[in-house]
């Protein structure tokens, strides 16, 4: 079996890692509230009567979202038609943010609004009781709107006939290849014009570029962590068109036929010196290696990363679907909205809603705020948010990918306990377990956690 060895891992640390798809490194506070006097003026009249109440909004780093200037300015708009809306806001990461959330449930001082997707406010935090239910929100009009979209987004975003999110925006996460390598591999010829292709091919073109000898590895299978697991599930889900879970998401489906087959193939990849694979790191160190033109791929990869590394990369990185038997892949999504967490008292609720109504249904601010995030808008109504812009070339590499947007499975119980037992089960793999036995246990662990999440 080929691994990047610790001392090769080592020389590329120069190369500063981009946060992993939506990830950042720490947290910050800020009271955003900032409305002009001007604006104030402008708007006393006419919202007189409007909601007033001091709130808190805590964002995960979703694009720009975490950026506190971007966001301040976002809320000034929001403040001259809301002049008595006071928005607090902290910034979380993805290292300590759903600890940070948790403490301050247990404390009873949690945030009145948070910026996520559906695992965290719907089957997390909105199963447990926690969210305001915001069914009021989703007329028949803003439903029909979405749906024209994705049926994907409108039934991850509900429990038990409850909406606990509100969402902005969605993408799908895919591979990427480095152009130059596979060209003069003549690997190109594997990969259909948009961007497809069968695991046959994906073999072939593994083979022609590790023959062709310009790169360490053609890609690395990381398995150190849960960072950008999405990738390591789309791999071993799409290569025979397997399923991760249910389509009740009642529970966890991949220790089967398809899943067997393809954990089988990565291993035989692995040991023709095809792939390669590293136990130790995680994918915003693989992300390193492909910037840094170590790897001729990578298998985390989607449009917050590709500007992400811009600055980074020598060569062009042309985004790729993952490769599936049938030739048709189902790609993993990401949605992102809103969720209010139910503090007892109506005045922020009613402020709190309004903020997301402004945020995501404004004519003008909706598609503003879809930009800020980098991906692509929920609402059909909202069109090409990038055309004309300096993104348009960037965001039309992605939007083809979005007709493949899979099943949102992420809403399964006991999702974080799985996402360990995944990453646990791939070095297993990887270290010789053999593959019945390691996807039995991750079976085992997955039912635990669906128990324990009912229970």
């Amino acid at each position: 079996m080929k691994k990047i060895s610790r001392r090769d891992f080592l020389k590329v640390a120069g190369v500063s890692a981009a946060a992993l798809g939506l990830s950042a490194c720490g947290a910050a506070s800020s009271s955003a509230a900032v409305s002009s006097a001007a604006a104030s003026s402008m708007a006393a009249s006419s919202a007189a009567a409007g909601p007033a109440a001091d709130i808190t909004l805590w964002t995960y780093p979703i694009g720009k979202f975490g950026d506190e200037t971007t966001v301040n300015g976002i809320l000034e708009k929001f403040n001259a038609s809301y002049p008595d809306v006071k928005v607090t806001v902290q910034y979380l990461s993805y290292k300590d943010g759903d600890t940070q959330i948790s403490s301050a449930i247990e404390a009873g001082t949690a945030p009145d609004m948070v910026m996520e997707g559906p695992e965290r406010l719907v089957s997390n935090w909105g199963a447990k009781g926690k969210m305001v239910d915001l069914s009021d929100l989703w007329t028949s009009d803003v439903t029909s709107d979405i749906k024209a979209t994705s049926d994907n987004v409108v039934t991850a975003c509900q429990l038990d006939g409850k909406y606990y999110e509100y969402p902005l925006c969605m993408t799908t996460h895919c591979m990427a290849i480095n152009q130059e390598v596979f060209e003069k591999a003549d690997a190109l010829q594997y990969i259909k014009d948009d961007g497809t292709w069968t695991t046959e091919d994906f073999q072939k073109a593994l083979e022609a570029v590790a023959k062709s000898g310009q790169v360490q590895e053609t890609g690395v299978v990381y398995c150190g962590g849960q960072g950008g697991d999405q990738g390591t599930r789309a791999l071993v889900t799409n290569l025979y068109d397997g399923e991760f879970t249910d389509a009740a998401h009642t529970k966890y489906t991949i220790d089967s036929d398809a899943g067997k087959k393809a954990l089988e193939k990565l291993v035989e990849l692995t040991k023709a010196g095809s792939l390669g694979y590293d136990t130790a790191i995680v994918a915003s160190d693989e992300l390193t290696l492909f910037a840094n033109g170590t790897t001729a791929m990578t298998f985390c990869w989607n449009a917050s990363n590709q500007a992400n590394y811009a600055d980074q990369v020598t060569f062009t990185p042309k985004a790729v679907a993952f490769p599936s038997e049938s030739g048709t892949p189902e790609l993993c999504g990401g949605i992102w909205g809103f969720g209010i967490f139910d503090n007892g008292d109506d005045a922020k609720v009613t402020a709190a809603k309004a903020l997301i109504q402004f945020l995501c249904d404004d004519a003008e601010q909706g598609p503003d705020s879809v930009r800020a995030t980098g991906f692509f808008p929920v609402r059909s109504s909202f069109g090409d948010v990038y055309t004309g812009t300096e993104d348009e070339a960037r965001m039309n590499n992605f939007k083809g990918f979005m007709q493949y947007l899979g099943d949102y499975y992420n809403v399964t119980p006991g999702w974080a306990e799985q996402r360990t037992a995944w990453f646990t089960m791939l070095q297993q793999v990887f270290g010789g377990t053999d593959i019945a036995t390691a996807l039995a246990t991750y079976d085992s662990a997955c039912e635990a956690a669906i128990a324990a999440a009912k229970a």
